[in-house]
Parts: C-alpha cells; sequence; structure tokens
C-alpha cells in the first residue's frame, strides 16, 4: 500500500478507534485481528467471525450489542442498522455529521474488514439448487463495503486477505492509512462488489434463460490486470493483460509463471495461448509438442518424449518454426531443453520445467520459458469484439467421439490411418480456416492454414510438405470444413494423401465421395466442423 500522502487531521484526532470485522474466508484473519488488537482497536464482530476471534482468545463486541437486536431472520438481518452504518457513513471533518452520531451515540468505526458469502463458489457446485444458490446472496456485507468505500477519506475498507499485512503493516508504521491506501483500498472494494452482483446476475440470468448452458439476457465479466504490456499487436496500439475472475486459472497461460526470459508481449501471450490450448488437447500419456507461429500450429507431433515430439514437430515446416512459440503436454526435461536450444524461439510454454532443463535454458536468457502448473481448466466461452459489442461463443472444446465417425466410402481407413486422422483432426481445430492438416505416424506434414479457398489451402500444404522435405505419399489429411467441389479432394489426392477426414454437409457430398472411391481413398465423416477464424 502507498505511504501517507495527506493526514486527515479530524479523524486522527478520534480518540476511539473501532474495527468491524465480518469475514467469509477467514484466512489470515487470527493474525491479522491480534495486531488490530494490539495497536488499541476494538473489535466488533458478527456471528461466525467473532466466535473466530473470541477463540484466539480476544475480546469481542458483538454488532447485536451496538444496535440492540440479535441477529434475525436466520442471520439475514445483522448489520444492517444505523448504529452500524452511522459509524461508517459519517463524515468526520462535517460537524453536522459529527453532532448527528454523538447524539445518537454511535461510535465511528474506521477500518471495515469484510469479504462476502461464497456466491460464486456454489452457485458453480454440480447440482446446485436455486434456493442454495440465493441463500448465499450476500446483503449486509455489500452494504458494508460499500458505505466503508464511499466514505473512504474516513475509513479504511479491506476485503481481500492479501491485503492484510500491508494494512496493519503502515498502520504499525504510522498510526493511521495514507488517503492513497484508503483510495485504493476502496478502488478494490468497488470492483468486488462488482464482480460479486456481476456473478450473482449471470447465474440468475442463465436460470431465467433455461440452464447453466444458456445465454442471460445481460452478460457480465470481471477481470484484474496481470500486466500492464509494452504494446499491443503493433507499437502504436496500447494494451495490457488481463485475468478472469470468473474461473480457476491454474493450468492456463493466465496462472502460468514466468521462469526466465524477456517481458512478454501481446503477441507472445496470444501466440503461446493458441499454442497451449492445441497441445493440452492431446493426451497426456502420449509426448506432444505444438509449434506455433502467428496464431497457428505450423508443426505438431506425438513423440517417444518430448525431445522426440519436439524434433518431429520441427521437421513439419524448420522456417516458419524460426521465431515460434513452443509448447508441451508434459514436463521439460534437460534432453528436450537441449534440443530447443538448437533454435530462435520466442517461448517456451509447458506444465513445468524440470530444474536440469532451466539450467539448460539459461542459456538463452532472452527465450522466455513460461510454466503453466497441471490444472485442466479451460475456458468454455470465447469472447470477440466488434464494433459496439462483442461476439459471446461457447468455446470449442468437445472432443469427437469416435463412435460419432462415419465411414462413407468403399474403402474403411486401417486402424494406423484411423489414428492419423484423429490426430490430424485435433491439429485442424487449432488451425485457422480454411484449414488443412497432412499427417502420418503421429506427425504434421503440411499445414494449410488461413485462406479464402479450401483448395489454397491443400495447394500450401503440399508446398510446405516439400520445402520440408517430407514425404506425402500415403498421408492422411484433415479439412476443418466440407468440401464444396471434389477439386479440393483431387487435389489432395495429387499430393499423395490414401484418407480424409472432414465434417461432410455439402450439397456435393456425393460427388466427394464418388471421387474418394475413384481414387481408392478412405474417407470419415465427422458431422462436426471446426471454423477458427
Amino acid at each position: 500500500m502507498a505511504s501517507t500522502d495527506r493526514v486527515n487531521n479530524v479523524a486522527a484526532s478520534t480518540p476511539a478507534r473501532r474495527a468491524l470485522l465480518s469475514v467469509s474466508d477467514k484466512a489470515g484473519l487470527e493474525a491479522f485481528a491480534v495486531r488490530l488488537a494490539a495497536l488499541g482497536f476494538e473489535l466488533v464482530s458478527t456471528g461466525g467471525t467473532a466466535a473466530a476471534l473470541r477463540a484466539a482468545g480476544l475480546a469481542v463486541v458483538e454488532v447485536a450489542e451496538l444496535t440492540g437486536f440479535p441477529e434475525m431472520l436466520d442471520g439475514r438481518v445483522k448489520t444492517l442498522h444505523p448504529m452500524v452504518h452511522g459509524a461508517i457513513l459519517a463524515r468526520l471533518d462535517l460537524p453536522a455529521h459529527r453532532a448527528a452520531i454523538d447524539a445518537a451515540g454511535i461510535t465511528p468505526i474506521s477500518l471495515v474488514v469484510v469479504n462476502l458469502y461464497p456466491f460464486r463458489e456454489v452457485s458453480t457446485r454440480p447440482g446446485v439448487t436455486l434456493d442454495e444458490a440465493v441463500e448465499n446472496i450476500d446483503i449486509g456485507g455489500p452494504a458494508m463495503v460499500r458505505a466503508a468505500a464511499k466514505n473512504y477519506p474516513h475509513v479504511g475498507i479491506v476485503t481481500d486477505p492479501a491485503d492484510y499485512p500491508c494494512v496493519v503493516e503502515e498502520l504499525e508504521a504510522s498510526g493511521r492509512l495514507s488517503d492513497a491506501t484508503r483510495f485504493e483500498l476502496a478502488r478494490k472494494a468497488f470492483s468486488h462488489t462488482a464482480a460479486y452482483d456481476g456473478a450473482i446476475g449471470n447465474y440468475l440470468g442463465r436460470v431465467a434463460a433455461g440452464g447453466a448452458d444458456a445465454w442471460p439476457a445481460q452478460l457480465n465479466f470481471s477481470f484484474s490486470r496481470v500486466s500492464e504490456l509494452r504494446y499491443g499487436e503493433n507499437p502504436h496500439q496500447g494494451a495490457a493483460f488481463y485475468r478472469d475472475l470468473g474461473v480457476a486459472v491454474d493450468g492456463t497461460i493466465a496462472a502460468a509463471v514466468q521462469r526466465q526470459g524477456k517481458e512478454l508481449s501481446y503477441n507472445n501471450i496470444a501466440d503461446a495461448d493458441a499454442a497451449w490450448e492445441c497441445v493440452r488437447g492431446f493426451d497426456a500419456g502420449a509426448s506432444a509438442c505444438v509449434i506455433v507461429k502467428h496464431a497457428n500450429p505450423c508443426g505438431v507431433s506425438l513423440g517417444t518424449d518430448p525431445a522426440d515430439a519436439y524434433r518431429r514437430a520441427f521437421a513439419t515446416d524448420p522456417t516458419s518454426a524460426f521465431g515460434g512459440i513452443i509448447a508441451f503436454n508434459q514436463p521439460i526435461d534437460e534432453a528436450a531443453a537441449r534440443a530447443i536450444c538448437g533454435q530462435f524461439a520466442e517461448v517456451v510454454i509447458a506444465p513445468e520445467v524440470l530444474p536440469a532443463a532451466l539450467s539448460v535454458l539459461a542459456a538463452k536468457p532472452s527465450l522466455r520459458v513460461l510454466e503453466t502448473g497441471r490444472g485442466t481448466v479451460r475456458n468454455t466461452i470465447h469472447l470477440q469484439r466488434v464494433g459496439g459489442g462483442v461476439l459471446v461463443q461457447g468455446s470449442d472444446l468437445p472432443v469427437l467421439d469416435p463412435a460419432q465417425l462415419r465411414v462413407v466410402t468403399r474403402r474403411a481407413p486401417t486402424a494406423a490411418e484411423r489414428d492419423d486422422l484423429l490426430f490430424a483432426w485435433q491439429v485442424a481445430k487449432y488451425v485457422k480456416s480454411n484449414a488443412i492438416v497432412f499427417a502420418r505416424g503421429a506427425q504434421t506434414l503440411g499445414v494449410g492454414a488461413g485462406q479464402m479457398s479450401r483448395i489454397d489451402s491443400v495447394r500450401i500444404a503440399r508446398h510446405k510438405a516439400g520445402e520440408a522435405g517430407l514425404d506425402l505419399a500415403g498421408a492422411c489429411v484433415a479439412s476443418d470444413a466440407f468440401f464444396p467441389f471434389r477439386d479440393g479432394l483431387d487435389a489432395l489426392v495429387e499430393a499423395g494423401a490414401r484418407a480424409v477426414i472432414q465434417p461432410g454437409g455439402s450439397v456435393r457430398d456425393a460427388e466427394v465421395i464418388a471421387a474418394a472411391d475413384e481414387h481408392g481413398v478412405a474417407m470419415l465423416f465427422t458431422g462436426m466442423r471446426h471454423f477458427r477464424h
């Protein structure tokens, strides 16, 4: 927290100092309260918090003693009283306010420590009922938080247990909280209640719209800043990185710890997320490596270990891999780190980077090394800003159920071809449309991305494979959407494809299937497309 910059003389002269503590999350409460008591604060509290403080041997004044009313309605009403809110909201620099609280026998409260019922945690539990969620909507807590935040020139409001140490240290050092500290605490408090109310609105909106997966009439988002960035996609654009407050973040880019390297840029973070989301889609029991350049996978492979997976992914397109992002679904060991050091890369990301690997990577001090942890949380919605609004959709997370696959050609794929088709299909999901992915032996051979014409994506993938010296004969191919004409299928066969996986659904499916049969190519329909824009 900030140091003192202007002292409120009236507040400072108040002889009695009261702190009101009423918290759902009791982490760090006892140590904080002990230090407040040592500073001469009289502790005022409510039910569960008061019991916890007394158990710690602290003297506590129950709110009911101040108000003259016991808690009522199963605890729904306990702090909603002038003896509480008058004590919080009084402007001590105004003689009229001072006279009013003196006449009412109200002692000012100079510190409010409140965090709220765990509505978000309860409302997202599987099987939670509406009644259970509603009972976890805090009323008195937000009222006290907002009152204290509004009166920040005279009251400190603490909503985050992480702030306990710096708050009490400042009180111990100077006897009061500075204007700057109280202002920052108030800002955090209003953000806290805004996020809380937003979560309630989203939950009730989904209930009204039909269920947990429904889209509410109003959608509220809350994000906290992780860092400011030097610039955005280009140097003339300002940028910052924010973390979603609505989900646990372990195992995500937002939770990643940077173990070494230069400051991350906007493009680094965007590409690292694309690489991480793609690589974590593969079974963690098999070593997978994804190399991304400009938001597209340019090389993906499974291997016997991370180093083998990396070498095979790099072989797909060594030219594009230059300056790319490298992601692993398993911890990076020393062998993988030594392999990585053979190329120039911007970022390396993995669930863990072993100490021996960090020692090797230290030879490339500019290389950004990110460690995500092993969490499995994934974004459930995707946002895209448009002029004056935002597009919101569910994330493209579902894994294809092999039972949904339909063989539509006379020749069925072999077991090996089927495995490679599913591998290529998983990669295509993360390639910008129109997407074409050639693969063989759980290794990408050529990737065609982001073209206006699907046949142009075929040509680019074939060209990339040729540049890398990779033979496409007998390759398996995934297309993220159907072939509108047979020319795309013909181009795949000409390049060497022997099996194809695609969604199907074109009015010319019969023509494309006939072309596949003509060439002796096996084809699977998924019934699911993967456009990515």
